[in-house]
């Protein structure tokens, strides 16, 4: 088996792979069924039937059988045909070896003296290679073999052909992270689509540009396409087309949290003859349980339960299905009985066992040890939560195994996971943490993969991945003393590779796909007068470790729930605007320096650390360390201050003066429906008199401006115009004077620039920038930006600044850095500089701004 090696994959792309495969397939089946003989046309078009409603050992069968019987012909061309096809059953199937032997049988039979036959039927083999190398994780030569295939359709002047290797070359690029290239194939994608007359083709084709663009986070394009799509599929009365991307535009709402216009797509797809009803009506009675509509909710069951399921042909589609019905029955009941609903009728978790135990039979009678492991392992989480023990070790014990022999290390560290709280609640810690450890060790292994968790049964980051990091850590220090001795060491050291590890997945998981990676590195050997500090929120604590130069590590907690704790930083946050009383505001920042700051402000000062550096957990990114206050100062006035998205992608360099050379957009005029910034000029020209400066300013300030000029020797880009920081990489963006700057799009201008040769930049300066409003976790935002833009260092702001102050704070800035000051030293001298000012004193004016990355 080909081991996934292709970086942290989204997981909403891994949930719609089998749909795009059955919808590319039923592309590649139209297409060919005019292009070989009718026989080989039917073969594909009843295998086709099978593998769409995913019978796929019924599918294998019809394929095998004309495999065998063009063989028996020596029809060579026909038999590649059905023998790529059929090594997509065997992949779907889990019969990998076979899936491999399959579609290395194809490629030798297209071939004849080194050429290609038949341009058509080597052009769908070799994209039915790419889409099982897709598949396994191979994305490189995936790649690779889609753009031969789109080479010969092209010569064959098939668009259709072109178009579908092109969705799928768009979607490689976007799991290597080529955000650019992907973007650019998918508008030729939507212009050679848009000149084709309307077809059952195109509309196959608009539904699977519509799922890659909502993967891509373009939900706007997306909606656009696909309603698109079912414009074209409602006129042609492709009835069964229209269910399927009615379904496509559920999904897409229930992402953008829409859940009511969610459940109208799920309804209006889940009536009596779509062929989508089953699915349909699943997502339906999720949303209605997320929208508090349990008596709904019950009556939907009901008719699921009893009507639909028992009539649905048996296929895996019915037992993914059985799955997530019983994950959506537990989760109505966690609800309701944590809202108060006391009256609950039905005994969930008795059904919940019926309805897996249905699934794992099922699942056994389609000889799948996939959907078998994940029904073993869901039924033995029931046994968890009712507390018997013995039944719950069993079943995910032969879960586990089930999951270990497919080498299915996406289910595996579920079940080691589950054992582990198992474990945990019978007061087993050190077996806990064997499984716990191992659980993680996994979720190591699955960095290339780890949004792509669970294609099958649909679970978040949040749920899924998350707390296993957090449960370990918590396990780990439980037993461990404030200034741990020599054997226990080790724990603190494992706990924090643990939340260093945690801060790359929120951020792999915040960017959907392969971005970034670190080598662990000491605080010694980067600065000696810097300490680091790892505070991570606990269910029922706060934990700090601490990490100073050349000296052991340590760790102190803080007995305050996670509530009590993010009641404070929503507090904190508050205090932060500029109308607040300042006995408000120090009471809450004397308090979160308390928990964050004073047990370790003794032995700060005997090493004399002149730095700290955060590596800051969850909703702590939202809140400036700068405004924690000890009684008598703020923290800034005592330390330079600095974040870390994880100290593992730190790049260290000093920015040397005579190196300093600034490339500054900005916008100052009203655009785009945005308010002027005329602060922004004062700023630039500030900054131009300090420092050798190239400026693109307002019509100037255009993407294709800042591409041109990013290859040039710039070490500090300051870009002064409006943009937001988000939770969610979509919302994340800088505006030029004509389109907004998304997050990819930036990097992809940078990683240009790097390829080219020229030195690193080592300063992104973003000063008219702010979180998103009521976004909680906006603040990844800023970390993502640091993280994957390329750059060895970003100066941000946490909430929106007035541009008036803006100029003299960067003034100071640049002067601190010209000057040959470290980063947070001049971000520092800055930040006090305002502080002086009797109208800048308040913290709203200075505490906004945050160094990212590295502080040197």
């Amino acid at each position: 088996m080909m081991h996934p090696n292709y970086g942290f994959m989204l997981m909403k792309l891994r949930r719609w792979l089998r749909l795009f495969v059955v919808v590319t397939i039923v592309i590649l089946f139209i297409f060919f069924s005019n292009a070989v003989t009718a026989s080989a046309s039917n073969s594909l078009m009843n295998g086709q039937v099978f593998y769409s409603a995913g019978l796929y050992n019924d599918a294998i069968r019809v394929w095998s059988h004309a495999v065998s019987r063009y063989e028996n012909k020596n029809d060579k061309q026909s038999q590649a045909l059905m023998l790529s096809y059929l090594a997509l059953a065997y992949q779907q199937n889990g019969q990998l070896v076979l899936a491999e032997s399959s579609i290395s049988q194809a490629k030798r039979l297209i071939y004849d003296n080194g050429k290609v036959v038949n341009l058509k039927i080597g052009a769908c083999v070799l994209n039915n290679q790419g889409e099982l190398l897709f598949n396994l994780g191979n994305t490189e030569s995936a790649l690779l073999s889609f753009q031969q295939a789109e080479k010969y359709y092209r010569k064959s002047n098939d668009v259709m052909g072109v178009i579908g290797t092109q969705l799928n070359s768009a979607r490689a690029l976007q799991m290597l992270g080529y955000f650019l290239r992907a973007k650019n194939i998918l508008e030729q994608v939507q212009t050679s689509l848009s000149a084709q007359p309307d077809s059952e083709l195109k509309v196959t084709a608009l539904m699977n540009l519509g799922n890659l663009l909502r993967v891509v986070g373009n939900y706007v394009g997306a909606n656009e396409v696909n309603m698109q799509s079912l414009k074209i599929a409602s006129a042609m009365q492709l009835h069964p087309q229209a269910f399927m991307i009615l379904l496509n535009l559920g999904r897409l709402a229930e992402e953008q949290g829409r859940l009511t216009n969610a459940l109208q797509f799920y309804q209006k797809g889940a009536v009596a003859n779509s062929p989508v009803r089953l699915q349909a009506s699943v997502y339906e009675l999720k949303t209605l349980v997320h929208l508090d509509r349990y008596s709904d909710a019950q009556k939907l069951f009901k008719q699921i339960y009893t009507d639909l399921l028992p009539n649905y042909p048996l296929s895996q589609t019915k037992v993914y299905a059985q799955i997530e019905l019983a994950s959506d029955l537990i989760k109505m009941k966690s609800l309701q009985e944590s809202s108060g609903h006391g009256n609950i009728k039905q005994d969930y978790l008795n059904i919940s066992a019926q309805v897996l135990a249905k699934a794992y039979k099922d699942a056994q009678t389609l000889a799948h040890p996939r959907a078998e492991s994940i029904a073993l392992g869901r039924l033995a989480s029931l046994y968890e939560q009712t507390q018997q023990w013995q039944n719950a070790i069993k079943l995910t014990t032969l879960a586990l195994e089930k999951a270990h022999l497919l080498k299915a290390a996406d289910i595996a560290y579920q079940w080691e996971w589950q054992l582990g709280r198992i474990f945990k609640a019978q007061g087993n810690i050190e077996k806990a943490i064997t499984n716990y450890t191992e659980a993680y060790r996994i979720l190591q292994t699955l960095r290339q993969d780890l949004v792509g968790i669970n294609q099958d049964v649909q679970l978040s980051f949040r749920q899924s991945v998350e707390p296993v990091y957090r449960e370990l850590v918590d396990l780990l220090l439980q037993d461990v003393p404030d200034i741990a001795l020599k054997q226990q060491q080790s724990k603190l050291v494992f706990a924090r590779e643990i939340i260093e590890a945690l801060q790359m997945a929120e951020l792999a998981n915040y960017f959907r796909q392969a971005c970034l990676n670190g080598q662990p590195i000491s605080i010694e050997q980067i600065d000696t007068n810097a300490a680091v500090i790892y505070p991570i929120i606990l269910k029922d604590r706060l934990e700090v470790i601490l990490s100073l130069p050349n000296q052991p590590l340590r760790h102190y907690a803080t007995l305050k729930t996670s509530a009590q704790v993010e009641t404070a930083i929503k507090a904190m946050r508050h205090s932060q605007r500029k109308t607040s009383f300042e006995r408000e505001r120090l009471l809450i920042a004397q308090q979160l320096y308390d928990w964050l700051i004073k047990p370790a402000a003794e032995i700060l000062a005997k090493h004399e650390i002149k730095t700290l550096v955060f590596v800051l957990d969850g909703s702590l990114r939202n809140i400036p360390m700068a405004a924690l206050h000890d009684g008598t100062q703020y923290l800034i006035e005592k330390y330079a201050l600095a974040v870390a998205p994880s100290l593992e992608l730190f790049k260290a360099g000093v920015l040397h003066k005579d190196k300093i050379k600034v490339l500054a957009g900005g916008v100052t005029l009203p655009n785009q429906n945005l308010s002027p910034l005329p602060g922004v000029e004062q700023e630039i020209k500030s900054i131009r008199a300090l420092v050798p400066t190239t400026v693109l300013l307002n019509q100037n300030f255009t993407i294709e401006n800042l591409r041109n000029n990013l290859s040039k020797q710039y070490s500090v880009i300051h870009l002064a115009t409006h943009g937001q920081f988000s939770s969610n990489v979509a919302g994340t963006y800088i505006q030029t004077w004509n389109e907004q700057l998304d997050i990819n799009m930036l990097n992809s201008l940078i990683a240009e620039r790097n390829l080219q040769g020229t030195s690193p930049i080592e300063l992104l300066i973003l000063s008219a920038c702010q979180t998103a409003s009521g976004d909680d976790s906006a603040a990844l935002g800023i970390a993502g930006v640091a993280a994957h833009s390329g750059a060895r260092s970003v100066l941000a702001s946490l909430w929106q600044i007035n541009d008036e102050y803006t100029p003299v704070f960067m003034n100071v800035f640049y002067k601190q850095l010209y000057s040959g000051a470290k980063r947070a030293e001049a971000l520092q001298k800055a930040q006090l500089e305002l502080m002086k000012s009797e109208e800048y004193k308040h913290p709203y004016y200075w505490a906004s701004f945050i160094l990212v990355g590295n502080w040197l």
